[in-house]
C-alpha cells in the first residue's frame, strides 16, 4: 500500500519533523516500509503559460507552432498535442528546466526551433493521461510555478501489505496518521465530515436478508450532481497511491477507501429502488464493472435492487448500475461484510479487488456512517449544488462487543523488564485512541472499535502497543540470568532421531519433506492417480486436487522420477503423516509413517532388496533389539509388485511393508533401473517394547565356520529353516549368516555360514560335523537338501 505524506499532514502537524527518520520509526513500531519515493523532485522550472498564438507547422500535418507567455517572456514552442489552441493556459516547462528526469533544451523540430515544452499530466508524473497537454484555469497568472498550484511535491512510502494483515485500521491514511500522531506526540486532527441536511421522510429501503454475512449497511440518495471531474489534488493523490481518476463520484469513493480504509460503492440512482442484501437461491450469471461475466454460486453474498443483482458484496459492482460521466443521481453504499465470505468469494471468482482486500481484514462496522458523512463533505466541496434526497438509512445488525481490559503499571514493568511511568502508559494508549480510566497505577482500558475486531483482546496486546510506541530501540540491553535446562526428548522423538541418524550415516540416504496431499499431475506421469481418500476442505469433489495421501510413496515416487537424471543410485526417506479415511468420530485417521525409497541403475533388484532388508533389520535391532519376521502378502497399492510385496512383523505386530515396484510403474520411471520401497508405521514402532540387551564376553578362542549350500523347495521360507538350528539345542552356535542366494527357473539355492565357538577351547572338526549333521537331518525333513 502506498502512503502519501501530504495526505498524512492533513490530519497531523509534522512541521519540523525529519520525515525520513519518522518513516524509519514507523517501520520499527508499526509496519514494514518497503521503499520511499520523492514525487515531484524531477519537476523544475515548470510554470503556468498561456498560449497566445497557435499556427500549423509548415512542414508537418500534426505539429503546431505556439507562442507561450510564461510570465517572464514569450517563448516559441513546437507542440503536437491535439488540444493545443490559442487562449488556454497550460503547464509549460522552460528551457533549462526538467520534466520526468529529462532536461529541457532548445531543439529544432522540422526546421522550427522549440524553446520549451507544453506538458501533459503524464509527463508531469501526476496522471497516466497523455491524450493532450494540461489545461489550467484561466485565472492562474502566467509564470506561476506549477508546484504552487498543485501538490506535486510529495513523499510516498510503500508499506508491506503482509504486515497490515491484523491491522484493518491501517488500510487508510487516517489510521496511519493516528500512528504518526502517537509517535510524534502531536494531536490527531478530527476528520472533516458533513451531516446530512435532509429533513424529510424519504429514505433508501434496505433489507439485510442474510444477517450472518452482512453486519451493517448504510445508504443515502443524492441528486442534482452537475460536476463530473474530480479536483486535481484528489486526482494526484489517487495516482500517487496507485489508483487512477475515473469520474468525480468514483474518485470520491476510491479516495475515502484510501483515506479511511472503508470501501464504498456508488450506484446510478436511476437504477436503484430498494436494496436487498442476500445470497442467490441458485447459480446465476452476473456481469461486473470490468465487463466480465461470472457464475455466482449460492454461497456468494450479493446486493440486489429488489430481485435484480446489482453488485457482488464487498468485491465489485455490476455493469448495469455503474456510475457514468453524466450520472446526476446516486445511491451510496457504505457497508460492512463478513471478511471470510468476501475472501472466499473473491478467490472463487478470481476477482480480488482493493475493496475485497480490505474487507478480508475484518473492518470496523462503526466506520460505515463516518464514511458516508465524509463522502457528503468531499462531494459538497467539489459540487456545492448537490441535493441530499433521503435520510441516511443505517441498518446495523451485528455489533462487536466492547472490550475492556484491566492493566496496571506493575504488569507492564514485569512484562517489559523496564520502568515505564504510569503517565506515559496512559498518554500512549490515549494517543492511539484507547479510552483509559485510571486510578493511580491501576487502569481500565476500553479498546476502540477499529482495534477490537481482531487485534486487541488481552493485556499482552496492550503491552505491545505501549512498548512499540515507546520504541524497542530505547530498551536498555540487559543480560538475563536464567537456568538453561536441556529440553527433554520424548521416546517418540528419540526413535525418530535414531532412525534418521542410521539412515543418513550408515546407508547414506537423503531426507526429504513433502506435503500431505497428492499432486495428481505428478502421479499421472507415473501412470498412477490419487487413491480415494479424505480431501482438503474447500477442494472440489470433481477434481483430484486436494486428496490426502494414503501412503508416503505417493510423494516419494514422484521425487525419484524428477531426480532420476541427477544420479545413478540414491535413496530418500521421510517421516511424515498419511491419512487412512476417517475414524468413527468423523475425524481423519492420521498415521505417522516412515517411507524409504531406494533407486539404482547400478545394483540389481535383488541386491537393492537385500539392502532394504538390512535397513529394516538395523532399525529394529538397534532401537528395539528385536528380530523381524517377513511374510509375503497381496499388494494393496497400484505401485506394489504383485509377487514381491512383503509385510514385516515384530513382536507379532505388523509394522510395515517391503516391496519392489510394479513393472509398469518401473518402466515409466527409467529403463534398466531397480526400485525398492519400505513403509513403516511409526506409531506401531513406538508401541513395540524394547528387549533388554544381554552382554557376553567374547571367546578367546577362534570360531569355526562351516558353509552349507542348500537347495530350497518352493514355499519354504528362511524362518522355517531357522527352526532347524535352534540356539537352545546349539549353544556353541554364535552366528548364522546368509552368504549367497542363487535363483534360476528350476532351482533356488542359498549358502549359509554357521559359526561355532566355545569359551574354554577350540572346537574340533568332528564336534562341528556332528552338529552340522543334526542340522542337515532336520533340514531334510523340510525337503531342504545339500546342493550337489
Amino acid at each position: 500500500m502506498f502512503v502519501s505524506m501530504n495526505w498524512i499532514r492533513d490530519f497531523v502537524d509534522l512541521e519540523g519533523e525529519d520525515i525520513e527518520k519518522l518513516i524509519q520509526r514507523f517501520t520499527l513500531s508499526t509496519a514494514e516500509v518497503e521503499g520511499i519515493q520523492y514525487k515531484g523532485s524531477d519537476i523544475k522550472e515548470v510554470v503556468a503559460g498561456k498560449i497566445i498564438s497557435c499556427e500549423d507547422h509548415p512542414d508537418s500535418d500534426h505539429l503546431h507552432v505556439l507562442k507561450v507567455d510564461a510570465g517572464d517572456g514569450i517563448y516559441d514552442v513546437v507542440c503536437g498535442a491535439p488540444n493545443a489552441r490559442c487562449g488556454i493556459t497550460t503547464a509549460f516547462a522552460k528551457t533549462g528546466g526538467s520534466v520526468g528526469g529529462m532536461k529541457i533544451k532548445s531543439a529544432k523540430l522540422r526546421g522550427v526551433v522549440s524553446n520549451g515544452m507544453c506538458c501533459s499530466t503524464k509527463e508531469l508524473g501526476i496522471s497516466d493521461d497523455h491524450e493532450g497537454i494540461m489545461e489550467l484555469d484561466d485565472d492562474i497568472a502566467c509564470g506561476t510555478d506549477i508546484k504552487t498550484i498543485f501538490p506535486i511535491d510529495d513523499v510516498i512510502f510503500e508499506v508491506d501489505n503482509k504486515s497490515l494483515t491484523n491491522r484493518p485500521d491501517l488500510w487508510g491514511h487516517y489510521g496511519i496518521a493516528r500512528e504518526f500522531a502517537a509517535l510524534t506526540g502531536h494531536p490527531l486532527k478530527e476528520l472533516p465530515v458533513m451531516e446530512n441536511p435532509y429533513d424529510g421522510d424519504a429514505k433508501v429501503n434496505v433489507t439485510i436478508a442474510n444477517k450472518d454475512l452482512c453486519f451493517r449497511y448504510t445508504s443515502i440518495r443524492i441528486e442534482n450532481i452537475t460536476k463530473h471531474v474530480s479536483p486535481m489534488q484528489m486526482q494526484i493523490r489517487l495516482y500517487y497511491c496507485g489508483s487512477r481518476a475515473i469520474n468525480l463520484l468514483a474518485d470520491i469513493t476510491n479516495y475515502i477507501m484510501l483515506e479511511l480504509g472503508q470501501p464504498m460503492h456508488a450506484f446510478d440512482g436511476h437504477f436503484i429502488d430498494s436494496i436487498v442484501v442476500d445470497t442467490p437461491k441458485e447459480n446465476i450469471n452476473f456481469t461486473t464493472l470490468d465487463g466480465n461475466s461470472h457464475e455466482i454460486t449460492p454461497d456468494t453474498l450479493m446486493i440486489y435492487n429488489n430481485d435484480t443483482a446489482v453488485a457482488i458484496a464487498g468485491i465489485m459492482g455490476g455493469l448495469d448500475s455503474e456510475i457514468t460521466a453524466d450520472t446526476d443521481t446516486l445511491v451510496l453504499e457504505s457497508a460492512n461484510f463478513d471478511g471470510v465470505c468476501v475472501r472466499k468469494s473473491a478467490s472463487r471468482l478470481g476477482l480480488r479487488t482493493d475493496a475485497s482486500a480490505r474487507y478480508e481484514k475484518t473492518l470496523d462496522p462503526e466506520m460505515t456512517l463516518t464514511a458516508v458523512k465524509r463522502f457528503l463533505k468531499l462531494l459538497y466541496d467539489a459540487d456545492p449544488g448537490i441535493k441530499c434526497a433521503s435520510e441516511v438509512t443505517d441498518v446495523y445488525v451485528k455489533h462487536y462487543p466492547t472490550i475492556t481490559i484491566p492493566i496496571n503499571k506493575a504488569f507492564v514493568d514485569r512484562y517489559t523488564g523496564i520502568d515505564i511511568s504510569a503517565d506515559r502508559i496512559e498518554a500512549t494508549l490515549s494517543s492511539l485512541g484507547f479510552d483509559v480510566k485510571r486510578s493511580g497505577d491501576e487502569m481500565n482500558v476500553t479498546v476502540p472499535s477499529y482495534r477490537a475486531t481482531k487485534d486487541i483482546s488481552m493485556q499482552a496486546d496492550l503491552v505491545e502497543e505501549i512498548t512499540r510506541i515507546y520504541g524497542y530501540d530505547n530498551f536498555e540491553i540487559k543480560t538475563t540470568f536464567e537456568p538453561l535446562l536441556p529440553a527433554r526428548k520424548t521416546a517418540r522423538k528419540i526413535n525418530e532421531n535414531n532412525i534418521k541418524d542410521a539412515l543418513v550415516r550408515r546407508f547414506c540416504l537423503h531426507e526429504v519433506h513433502s506435503r500431505i496431499w497428492c499432486d495428481p499431475d505428478d502421479l499421472r506421469d507415473l501412470g498412477l492417480s490419487p487413491e480415494d481418500n479424505v480431501r482438503l476442505l474447500g477442494s472440489s469433489e470433481e477434481s483430484e486436487t486436494g486428496i490426502l495421501r494414503t501412503s508416503l510413496m505417493q510423494c516419494l515416487l514422484p521425487f525419484v522420477y524428477k531426480n532420476r537424471s541427477f544420479d545413478d543410485s540414491f535413496g530418500i526417506f521421510e517421516i511424515g503423516r498419511c491419512v487412512r479415511n476417517t475414524k468413527a468420530d468423523g475425524t481423519a485417521d492420521e498415521r505417522r509413517n516412515l517411507g524409504v525409497l531406494l533407486y539404482s541403475k547400478e545394483e540389481s533388484e535383488k541386491s537393492l532388496y537385500m539392502t532394504a532388508v538390512d535397513i529394516i533389520n538395523t532399525v529394529f535391532s538397534e532401537n528395539k533389539h528385536l528380530r523381524v519376521e517377513y511374510k509375503k502378502t497381496q499388494p494393496e497399492h497400484a505401485w506394489q509388485h504383485p509377487k514381491n510385496t512383503t509385510e514385516f512383523y515384530a513382536e507379532g505386530k505388523m509394522a510395515g511393508t517391503l516391496n519392489t515396484l510394479h513393472p509398469a510403474i518401473l518402466k515409466k520411471i527409467a529403463k534398466n533401473c531397480a526400485i525398492v520401497c519400505i513403509e513403516m508405521d511409526m506409531d506401531v514402532f513406538d508401541a513395540i517394547g524394547s528387549c533388554d540387551l544381554e552382554f557376553n564376553e567374547p571367546s578367546r578362542f577362534p570360531a569355526v565356520d562351516y558353509d552349507l549350500s542348500l537347495v530350497v523347495p518352493e514355499g519354504v521360507r528362511f524362518d522355517d529353516m531357522e527352526q532347524c538350528w535352534d540356539r537352545k539345542d546349539n549353544p556353541e552356535l554364535s552366528k548364522v549368516k546368509v552368504i549367497d542366494i542363487y535363483d534360476s527357473e528350476d532351482t533356488k539355492s542359498i549358502t549359509i555360514r554357521f559359526s561355532f565357538v566355545l569359551d574354554d577351547r577350540t572346537l574340533t572338526g568332528e564336534e562341528v560335523q556332528k552338529r552340522i549333521d543334526v542340522i542337515l537331518n532336520k533340514l531334510e525333513q523340510k525337503n531342504v537338501r545339500l546342493r550337489s
